[in-house]
């Protein structure tokens, strides 16, 4: 699936199941609440905190895919309602990132 596809299947979604969208500060906070639901998986994963029970850390990777994919609708949504396209964003954003860092990370020692 592309990005402009995923925007476009995500408006549909939002247009008939959701019926409309959440306003964008609403989406954006409920954006902030997924992100922090991918923080705590990843704490405990990758982290140093510990699961509460075996059968949190036995689906531990599966909602962590989950809540990315949760992070990744509620974006398109804001995407969507504020009229960016994502694929030009990205695309800007890694040109962007090319010119700025063609050296640096090449040059930093602690990548080494």
């Amino acid at each position: 699936m592309q990005i402009q596809e995923a925007q476009q299947i995500v408006d549909r979604w939002i247009n008939t199941i959701g019926i409309r969208y959440y306003n964008e500060l609403t989406n954006t906070a409920i954006l902030m609440e997924e992100v922090g639901e991918v923080a705590r998986l990843m704490a405990r994963l990758y982290g140093e905190q510990s699961f509460k029970t075996k059968l949190q850390e036995e689906s531990a990777k599966e909602d962590l895919a989950d809540e990315m994919a949760d992070v990744l609708f509620v974006l398109i949504c804001l995407a969507n309602q504020t009229g960016i396209d994502l694929t030009t964003a990205l695309e800007k954003n890694l040109n962007k990132k090319t010119q700025r860092d063609a050296d640096r990370h090449a040059n930093n020692q602690k990548l080494k």
